[in-house]
């Protein structure tokens, strides 16, 4: 029997990884002490290590992994897809904006999940309205045919750092902590988890973050009868019984089924939380499940012969967190970067849609680069970050919030952090007309910056 270890977690961190001196965590104990009963190995020590496999990391591994890397993807849930696959049939927007190829990594994706029928997904002008549960198999299948290897159930809970460089980020797992060594981390956590266990500076907007949303499933109710639905009038009938219901909701088809979905404004009229608060967080969770079934009760109760049938058969795995901690970068996205169009040098993605505060605020804008500088940290080495956490404001945050463009920032975070492995350079170092090259030998156009966006274009 292994004999119980007790050491300060500095200690831990540096007998469980290689051993190097100098290691340092950001969020060392300020106790001293840290019993470590089991310590677990991981059989992987990868190029690239992307944490979290929602759309962006989903995009930088599938970059990295496609550039020849060894790349290991991490997600603390038992699948990928991230807000993909838990908002239960909302459209994944700006995956082919304009019905016009996106990238290799994008294309790769949808290709997948047109493998499997019509019951997986329909294509629209720019969206992707899919059936969650092949989407979870087809980003495996994507991960597999460019020989990513991947983990799930693997929880980031802090990070290494060696003479300000990031050198590895520690995990949880069903037996303990452990080490998992890399030669650049992509931190496609949404929350900036690992930026902020680094040491990184990070930016939150507390007292203006967006709403937090619970998406539900519903059946047993007709295209035909959701139209006629009138859903502000049921809820202002309703609130007085049911108060946690939002002001109105509108019902969306899943994609070829006989479900529906409903993304809304959520927690908006309940006030305030931080998603990266443990107790504000569990709050919103709780509060938002009690939420759903007092919205499910007051279309029954409250929606006539049109929804007095309807059943609720699902929740997602957890809420949709539109906006948490950002990393501050070299340079830091604007609205008014957003609504002109913005240009860079350094392009290395662009961004298209809507500037959408969740149900806050909705503006049109232009088509507009991400420079590379707003994917890197403004200090730390070795890290590279992508999807709702690059160097943004929190108003330009919501210009790029869109699942196609997180992506889009995952696919440049990824190849940028393959190249600087290879090279044995750190990212910062790395030139970007080669980071722009291979982006190009992807199928990326990066001239679309400046262009205007007359169509409609549905929000996500």
């Amino acid at each position: 029997m292994k004999k119980e270890n007790t050491v300060d977690r500095r200690r831990f961190l540096m007998a469980v990884g290689t051993g190097a001196l100098g290691t340092r965590t950001r969020s060392a104990s300020r106790h001293g002490v840290l019993k470590i009963r089991k310590e677990a190995t991981i059989p992987y020590e990868p190029d690239v290590l992307v944490v979290g496999g929602g759309p962006a990391g989903i995009g930088a591994a599938l970059g990295a992994a496609g550039k020849g890397a060894d790349t290991l993807l991490i997600e603390h849930h038992a699948f990928f897809g991230g807000v993909a696959a838990w908002c239960l049939g909302m459209p994944i927007n700006q995956m082919r904006p304009g019905s016009k190829a996106r990238s290799k990594v994008h294309e790769l994706v949808i290709e997948r999940l047109l493998s499997y029928g019509d019951q997986a997904v329909r294509v629209g002008q720019h969206q992707l309205w899919c059936n969650v549960d092949y989407l979870k198999v087809a980003v495996l299948d994507a991960l597999d045919q460019v020989g990513c290897k991947y983990l799930v159930h693997t929880r980031a809970i802090d990070a290494v750092v060696d003479g300000g460089r990031i050198t590895g980020v520690v995990v949880a797992t069903k037996r303990g902590p452990a080490v998992i060594r890399a030669k650049a981390v992509v931190d496609c956590t949404g929350d900036a988890d690992v930026a902020y266990y680094a040491g990184a500076e990070t930016m939150k907007e507390t007292g203006s973050l967006s709403p937090i949303t619970l998406c539900l499933n519903l059946t047993n109710v007709t295209r035909e009868e959701v139209r006629k639905a009138n859903m502000a009038e049921i809820a202002r009938e309703a609130r007085a019984k049911y108060p946690l219901i939002p002001k109105g909701w509108g019902l969306g088809k899943v994609s070829n089924s006989s479900g529906f979905y409903i993304n809304h404004a959520g927690t908006r009229d309940m006030g305030q939380f931080d998603a990266t608060d443990p107790v504000q967080r569990t709050q919103a969770e709780c509060q938002s499940r009690r939420q759903v079934l007092q919205m499910a009760l007051a279309m029954r109760e409250f929606g006539g012969e049109e929804l007095g049938a309807i059943e609720l058969i699902g929740t997602g795995t957890q809420v949709g967190v539109r906006e948490t901690r950002r990393v501050r970068g070299p340079y830091v996205l604007t609205e008014q970067d957003a609504l002109s169009g913005r240009k860079f040098g350094d392009v290395i993605a662009w961004r298209s849609g809507f500037l959408d505060i969740g149900f806050v605020r909705l503006s049109k804008m232009k088509i507009h680069d991400v420079p590379y500088r707003a994917i890197l940290p403004e200090k730390l080495e070795g890290l590279l970050m992508a999807g709702r956490c690059i160097s943004a404001t929190h108003v330009a945050a919501s210009a790029g919030k869109s699942m196609g463009n997180c992506v889009a920032t995952g696919h440049a975070a990824g190849l940028a952090a393959a190249l600087s492995a290879k090279k044995g350079c750190l990212p910062r170092e790395l030139k970007v007309s080669q980071l722009q090259d291979a982006l190009r030998a992807d199928g990326v156009d990066l001239t679309r910056g400046g262009q205007s966006q007359d169509e409609l274009i549905n929000t996500g």
